[in-house]
C-alpha cells in the first residue's frame, strides 16, 4: 500500500494529536517495514471491532460459525484500505483508535446488510412478528389484543405498503439492518432510506386507526 500523500499537507493535526495519534499518523504515512508493522497492529484493532460488532448483530441475521469470522475478515481487510486511504480527513478530534473504530463499523453494516439481501424470502412470522408492536413503536396501552394487532399489521404490511417500502421496513424494524447498509445494497442514499420508512409507518399507523386498533389523536402524535 502506497503512503497517502494527504498526510503531507497535515502537519498541523500531527502536531496537535495526542502522542499516541500522532505516533500512529506518522507510521502509518511512513513506509517500509515501520510501516508495514503499523498496519498489521491496526488490522488486528479492526478485526477485533469487527468481529464484536458481527457476533453483536448475528442473531437477527441468523448468522453463525464460518460465515462470521468470514465477514468480519472482510470487514477488517475493507476498513483498513479505508482508514489509510483517508488518512489525512483525520483532524484530530478524537483519538485515532476512535476515528478508525467507525471505519470497522460501517464495513460491517455493509457486509451484513448484503448478506440480508441475498436471500429477499425474509422470513415474517413467529418471534419476529411478536417482535413487531415493540419495534414500531406502540406502547403497552395501545395494544388491544396482541394476537389481533400482529394480524392486522401482517395484514397491513402486506396490503399498504409498496414492495420498496416493504423490504426496507422489514430490514430495518425487523432485522435490525443499519440504514446506511441498507441504502448501499439498494443504491440510494441514508435521507431516501428515510423518508421510505416513514412513508410506510404512516402508511400502516393508517391502516391501523382505520381498522380501529389506534385511535386518530395517538397516531398523530407517533
Amino acid at each position: 500500500m502506497a503512503a497517502d500523500p494527504g498526510l503531507g499537507e497535515n502537519q498541523a493535526i500531527l502536531a496537535s494529536a495526542d502522542a499516541e495519534s500522532a505516533e500512529w499518523l506518522r507510521t502509518l504515512g511512513g513506509a517500509g517495514a515501520e510501516r508495514e508493522a503499523a498496519l498489521e497492529r491496526l488490522h488486528a484493532i479492526l478485526l477485533r471491532v469487527a468481529g464484536n460488532e458481527v457476533r453483536r448483530r448475528a442473531p437477527r441475521l441468523r448468522l453463525s460459525g464460518p460465515e462470521l469470522d468470514d465477514v468480519a475478515h472482510q470487514a477488517a481487510a475493507d476498513a483498513l484500505l479505508a482508514v489509510t486511504a483517508k488518512l489525512g480527513q483525520f483532524r484530530g478530534e478524537s483519538r485515532f483508535t476512535t476515528w478508525v473504530y467507525k471505519f470497522a463499523v460501517l464495513e460491517v453494516s455493509a457486509k451484513l446488510g448484503r448478506h440480508f439481501w441475498r436471500d429477499p424470502g425474509v422470513p415474517l412470522e413467529g418471534e419476529d412478528w411478536e417482535r413487531l408492536p415493540d419495534r414500531f413503536g406502540f406502547d403497552p396501552a395501545e395494544r388491544l389484543e396482541r394476537h389481533d394487532l400482529l394480524v392486522a399489521l401482517r395484514r397491513a404490511v402486506d396490503e399498504e405498503l409498496t414492495e420498496r417500502q416493504r423490504r426496507i421496513f422489514v430490514a430495518i424494524v425487523l432485522n435490525g439492518v443499519p440504514s446506511d447498509a441498507l441504502a448501499v445494497e439498494l443504491g440510494t442514499n441514508r435521507n431516501a432510506v428515510y423518508k421510505a420508512m416513514f412513508d410506510a409507518r404512516r402508511k400502516l399507523r393508517a391502516a391501523l386507526v382505520a381498522r380501529g386498533y389506534l385511535d386518530i389523536g395517538t397516531s398523530r402524535r407517533s
